[in-house]
């Protein structure tokens, strides 16, 4: 390995400093209130989530938006997809996602906000963002097309996004590839304890779907009766994993390792205050933590 390859290591280890400050988006209260005032229900986390995340994607309904999603069910999709832009258009939510965001970072990172630290950590990631192939990737493709906003910490949130996004698509491949389908992507990931699936319910199926996806994978060999993973299971899982991480990598490379190091060493301090704020989740169904 040449010093300048970026390792797989480091490539998850950027995936989790940077998910946190992607993921703000939906949960901070800042937000929350600009999706109300749109008219969104922020009752219930769902009511907004959807067309917040789906809004890059234009005017689409709930079959390509499940189609994107893959883990969520799409009667939950068609759920909250179906009127979402009848309460507001993708124009109007984009627009208040960006309010809402740079409420929330001045909020959570107070003066850091115009750090020099956070503006050298804004150009990285953005040049990261820039270098990756969205080809195949509709989500990452969706977001890169949006113009950059000028402030840097939200350079960062947007850089944030494109590259969550591009390793999210990817990882759709990979399920693909497992012949994992939505749901039984979910059961798989729980049989080795990415979270439990309590939270993995949140994706909308039913005891019936989720009872029928973890008898398929029994007929595979990769879970047993009670849900645990075999070691089939397990190491089906570990190669999605590897495979994604795989995938994920080419914007990284393409920043190189010293400048990747180094937005490493940039995230810290202001990845502690994201996760100190609490608002995120202590469990998430991405298993970061815990895979």
């Amino acid at each position: 390995m040449s010093e300048e390859t970026v390792g797989t290591a480091r490539v998850r280890q950027l995936w989790h400093l940077l998910e946190p400050f992607h993921a703000l988006l939906y949960y901070a209260p800042e937000v929350d209130r600009e999706s109300a005032a749109l008219g969104y229900d922020t009752g219930d986390r769902w009511p907004g989530y959807f067309p917040l995340r789906a809004a890059p994607l234009g005017q689409v309904g709930a079959e390509r938006v499940t189609s994107a999603f893959y883990s969520f069910s799409p009667r939950m999709v068609a759920r909250h997809m179906d009127g979402a832009w009848e309460v507001a258009a993708p124009h109007e939510v984009l627009a208040a996602r960006l309010r809402g965001i740079d409420g929330a970072y001045r909020a959570v990172l107070g003066a850091r906000v115009d750090s020099p630290e956070l503006a050298e950590a804004a150009t990285l990631a953005r040049r990261a963002a820039e270098a990756a192939d969205t080809a195949g990737r509709p989500l990452a493709a969706a977001n890169a097309e949006l113009p950059w906003p000028e402030p840097p910490h939200l350079q960062l949130w947007h850089a944030a996004t494109i590259l969550r996004e591009h390793r999210g698509d990817g990882h759709l491949a990979a399920l693909l590839v497992a012949g994992l389908d939505p749901v039984e992507s979910l059961v798989s990931f729980a049989a080795i304890g990415a979270a439990s699936v309590e939270r993995f319910a949140s994706r909308g199926w039913s005891p019936e779907e989720w009872k029928s996806a973890r008898e398929r994978l029994a007929g595979r060999g990769l879970v047993e009766p009670d849900g645990m993973a075999t070691d089939a299971g397990r190491a089906l899982r570990r190669r999605v994993e590897e495979h994604t991480d795989r995938l994920a990598a080419a914007p990284w490379q393409a920043l190189g390792a010293p400048a990747a190091d180094r937005l490493a060493d940039l995230l810290g301090d202001h990845w502690v205050a994201v996760l100190s704020s609490g608002l995120l989740p202590s469990e998430s169904t991405l298993g970061i933590g815990k895979v």
